[in-house]
């Protein structure tokens, strides 16, 4: 399948309202479990989203525009969202996500990126050269892996009351250390 930037904006633009329809309702303590050890919450995955939105995805791009490849992107700090988790309830945070991702969206619209943009290249400290339509392709794939990571984070709180159906529902299986 070839990248096409529509569909990629409509799946990023769907985001905020699909996480709001996961949590929204839900209370602190459901949105505050993992799944095990050196996993994330409902909660931890919405500061992590709203990090990204702030220092990935848009810098990363501006600076293509800006330098292509000659300056390597800064390295992403996947705890940076620490201090977000715990200033904010997930309500909040469900809030900041949508502002965010709403600015970065009208950004990208108003940069109307032409196909020869789209193979411009950026340099990622650890996967070395990219362009933007695959930046812009792992922005929604990175979502759509959250959104399942959430769904994994609530499922699992009931793994220890489905009883056997647990050997068939593969949301349960432990971890992957990715």
């Amino acid at each position: 399948m070839n990248f096409d930037l529509e569909q990629t904006i409509a799946i990023l633009a769907r985001s905020p309202d699909i996480l709001r329809a996961l949590v929204s309702d839900m209370s602190e303590e459901w949105t505050q479990k993992n799944y095990g050890a050196n996993t994330w919450s409902a909660h931890e995955v919405l500061g992590h989203l709203i990090w990204g939105e702030r220092t990935d995805w848009m810098p990363r791009l501006q600076q293509i525009l800006a330098v292509g490849d000659a300056i390597p992107f800064e390295p992403f700090d996947r705890d940076g969202h620490t201090s977000l988790c715990e200033g904010s309830s997930t309500i909040e945070q469900l809030e900041i996500f949508a502002n965010e991702r709403s600015k970065n969206l009208e950004q990208l619209s108003d940069l109307s990126l032409s196909s020869n943009d789209l193979q411009k290249t950026g340099r990622h400290p650890a996967l070395g050269v990219v362009t933007i339509s695959e930046l812009l392709a792992a922005w929604a794939v990175h979502d759509l892996n959250h959104v399942a990571q959430i769904c994994k984070a609530m499922a699992y709180q009931f793994r220890e009351t489905v009883g056997p159906w647990e050997a068939y529902l593969s949301i349960l299986s432990p971890p992957n250390p990715r």
